[in-house]
């Protein structure tokens, strides 16, 4: 049972990690989509990567309260995680508004929630394990 409720509380303190970082991707992506005119993937990509470096320090210090000191190492898992997000991420981006008439940025956030999945379980037993 209370490994249950630490799992949970790990569980939510990723959540809003993630949420905070949603916040920075989507704006980084509207930003570099609306008012400078770039790419909407790459724009996609940039908010991404932005919200990583956000995500990570977050989830260090809060989520896992990671004590490890091969903060580069530990930095490296995180942003394999990630990179691999980004991939699964814009692939169904992709693939979603090449099929469909919805809103990119809808479309963006549904695609966000198949990725926190991803990236959750992977950084709880990859990255910060």
């Amino acid at each position: 049972m209370r490994m249950k409720r630490f799992l949970s509380a790990r569980f939510l303190k990723f959540a809003v990690v993630g949420m905070s970082g949603m916040i920075i991707d989507f704006g980084t992506t509207w930003i570099c989509k609306e008012k400078l005119r770039i790419n909407k993937y790459i724009a996609n990509s940039m908010g991404f990567t932005c919200a990583v470096f956000s995500n990570y320090f977050l989830n260090r210090s809060w989520t896992f309260e990671s004590t490890d000191t091969h903060i580069a190492t530990q930095f490296s898992k995180f942003l394999l995680v990630s990179l691999i997000g980004l991939v699964i991420n814009n692939l169904i981006l992709f693939f979603l508004v090449k099929n469909t008439k919805l809103n990119f940025y809808l479309l963006k956030l549904f695609v966000i929630g198949i990725v926190f999945l991803w990236n959750y379980l992977a950084n709880l037993l990859y990255t910060f394990h």
